[in-house]
């Protein structure tokens, strides 16, 4: 099949990654040449483990290239992935402008039937709003139906999900143009549902903000845990073995970043209320992640103040582990509020605030002998309390006990 995907970020890349080595014809666009260049050069614009190898390998076998020239690609497709970002408006509202500008140059380029994708994570309505904008740029009418496919790839392991995913959603306006998305996907062997365009659009932000809720949940119960002297670790192991709870996303930490989360999140509470609805519980939701950076530092101040000239090495700047993506990274806000309190880079204490597997197996007696202080902050609950008494550190976690000096 001849596939077109605009955008070369995250989402789009890796789709065109992975169609092209199930066997399609697949060309990448983006209006950014040098990211292009940069492409043809095999230089990848992110890092994705195994991204790399499975581009290479492709644009080898001829199935995958990359261009500027959105018309050409538009025109030697019979499906065109739109899968550029959609990032926050100061108010929560997503930014739409990248996809209006998408389907503009899809309505100008248009010369025979299309199957229009809307990959990119939109607010429900998206699919009529591309639909207008494309036929409002038409030269001449041609017809064409919009589809709304939402990713569920998570950063780090963006490949494994998009070749076995626990679901395809496939949000089409008749079964007939569900079939060309169910053709394509076919070869995955992997559970599918057809919806109409306005569900799929909302179990996109349904789902993330559900595992927005289970985050910012187990770090309140932290809140609690820390104050009544309980495990959140335990308390979570009792509530994940409920099969109706789960362990998965109910790590107590620092909260939700990254790309999707913290915007998704926003938008539909914004969504809601142009729909005239209060989503109480999920602004409730965004104000627990909001404290969550300022309520790690407040423990490094009780334990270190006053932190003028203190020397903190902070361990982790990625949001999550296995990607190299800053977006709404705890990392920054926790630097900056250190910075703001007098602290610098170094040892008078660690802060763990990104769960690299690196960090997990650091030698820790090594790391002992090399600190002015052994005072150690884990934001992700990493390492074992009991383990870092006995190392001899004085170690603070989330939502469990602090390990104090004898």
């Amino acid at each position: 099949m001849n596939i077109c995907v605009v955008g070369t970020g995250y989402v789009g890349l890796v789709t065109g990654a992975v169609f092209a080595d199930l066997g399609n014809d697949v060309v990448c666009v983006d209006n950014d040449a040098v990211k292009i260049a940069d492409l043809d050069g095999g230089r990848m614009p992110i890092y994705e483990p195994g991204l790399e190898e499975m581009v290479a390998r492709n644009v080898a076998d001829g199935r995958l290239t990359f261009t500027t020239d959105l018309a050409a690609a538009v025109r030697r497709s019979v499906i065109v992935f739109i899968t550029v970002g959609t990032p926050p408006k100061s108010d929560g509202q997503t930014d739409l402008t990248a996809v209006e500008d998408v389907a503009r140059g899809i309505g100008q380029a248009m010369e025979r039937y299309t199957v229009v994708v809307n990959k990119s994570t939109v607010p429900v309505g998206t699919g009529e709003f591309v639909r207008e904008v494309i036929e409002r740029h038409q030269a001449s009418p041609v017809a064409f139906d919009v589809v709304s496919n939402p990713e569920f790839l998570r950063e780090g392991s963006a490949i494994e999900d998009t070749l076995r995913p626990d679901r395809i959603v496939i949000g089409a306006p008749t079964q007939q143009v569900a079939m060309t998305l169910l053709e394509l996907y076919a070869p995955l062997e992997r559970p599918m549902i057809i919806t109409d365009v306005p569900s799929a659009e909302m179990i996109k932000y349904a789902s993330n903000a559900f595992l927005s809720t289970k985050i910012s949940f187990i770090n309140a119960i932290a809140n609690i845990c820390e104050l009544a002297g309980a495990d959140v670790t335990q308390v979570m192991k009792g509530m994940g073995l409920d099969p109706r709870i789960g362990s998965a996303f109910l790590a107590a930490g620092l909260g939700y970043g990254g790309s999707c989360f913290p915007k998704d999140t926003d938008s539909l509470v914004h969504t809601a209320a142009t729909l005239g609805y209060d989503f109480a519980i999920l602004k409730a939701v965004v104000e627990v992640n909001r404290e969550r950076a300022a309520h790690f530092v407040d423990a490094i101040v009780k334990a270190l103040a006053p932190l003028d000239g203190r020397v903190i090495a902070v361990l982790g700047l990625a949001f999550k582990p296995n990607t190299d993506d800053m977006r709404e990274a705890k990392s920054v806000e926790v630097v900056e509020r250190l910075l703001e309190l007098g602290a610098t880079g170094g040892a008078d204490a660690v802060a763990l605030v990104t769960e690299w597997n690196e960090f997990k197996f650091l030698n820790l007696e090594r790391l002992r002998g090399v600190m002015r202080r052994p005072v150690v902050f884990d934001g992700r609950n990493v390492w074992e309390p009991e383990r870092m008494r006995r190392l001899g550190f004085e170690y603070h976690s989330i939502g469990r006990k602090p390990v104090l000096p004898s």
